[in-house]
């Protein structure tokens, strides 16, 4: 969407090109009456031209005069490059999100922009840690039903947390890099408590999804037979004993008929 200054430099630029077909339109209607009216008195057609002329003259004087009324009113005030910077991301990352595979697309580019935005820093490997674990999850998120329910939000509440954590790390890091000496033990300190949380945390979110992965594979193997493994392991059974049934009588000597 355009800002409040384009707006209305495009405004001014329709009325200033309306009011000149306006007044072209205008004198064209007028010379022709002028040159069309017969001396002797107006027809029927005559009062047409002159008609048309009349009100083509009406909608310059308008439209002249909106132009004049919107110039007189002062420009808004430019954009910020900055400001317009971020409306053409919005727009364009509204863009993207309405096709089909925009929503994976930028997924995946947020992703690779934090693990760069982290490098070099004590952050990047267990953020690392977090990305390959959350990854792991998402393929089994469909199969967390019933009981395991409640644990999808919870883990993605905790990634969303553990990001953020990683975040602070490298920024109180690079910080930490800048400061002078007499500020640099706080500094080191609060770094290393911030360091310690994030590698709990993402040492808890691992063991989630081990917990979340042993739930899956327990849930698939059940005591019974899965539904459609039974009717297979049935079939097989019956096509045996039919098979088998066939072949005694194949092998039974036909009894003598006897005639009475």
């Amino acid at each position: 969407m355009a800002d409040e200054r384009t707006r209305y430099f495009r405004r001014l630029g329709r009325l200033r090109r309306s009011a000149r077909r306006w007044s072209v339109t205008a004198g064209g209607l007028a010379g022709a009456a002028a040159v069309l009216t017969p001396y002797a008195g107006l027809g029927l057609p005559d009062a047409a031209w002159a008609a048309g002329a009349g009100g083509a003259l009406v909608l310059t004087a308008w439209r002249w005069l909106d132009l004049r009324a919107l110039a007189a009113q002062p420009a808004p005030p430019a954009l910020d490059p900055a400001e317009t910077a971020a409306r053409s991301r919005a727009r364009l990352v509204a863009a993207v999100e309405r096709l089909p595979v925009g929503p994976g697309v930028l997924a995946e580019v947020r992703r690779v922009r934090s693990r760069v935005a982290l490098r070099g820093t004590s952050a990047a490997e267990p953020w690392a840690r977090l990305d390959r674990a959350a990854l792991t999850l998402a393929g089994m998120t469909s199969r967390l039903t019933g009981l395991a329910g409640p644990a999808v939000p919870e883990a993605a509440a905790a990634d969303r947390s553990l990001r953020d954590l990683a975040g602070r790390v490298a920024a109180v890091e690079r910080t930490l890099r800048l400061a002078p000496p007499d500020a640099r033990p706080p500094l080191a300190e609060a770094h290393a408590a911030l360091a310690e949380q994030l590698e709990s945390g993402v040492a808890a979110y691992e063991r989630l999804v081990v917990a979340a992965a042993g739930y899956v594979a327990e849930d698939s193997r059940p005591g019974v037979e899965p539904l459609a493994a039974t009717r297979l392991i049935e079939a097989t059974d019956l096509l045996h004993g039919v098979s088998s049934a066939l072949a005694e009588l194949r092998t039974v000597d036909p009894a003598p008929l006897r005639y009475p």
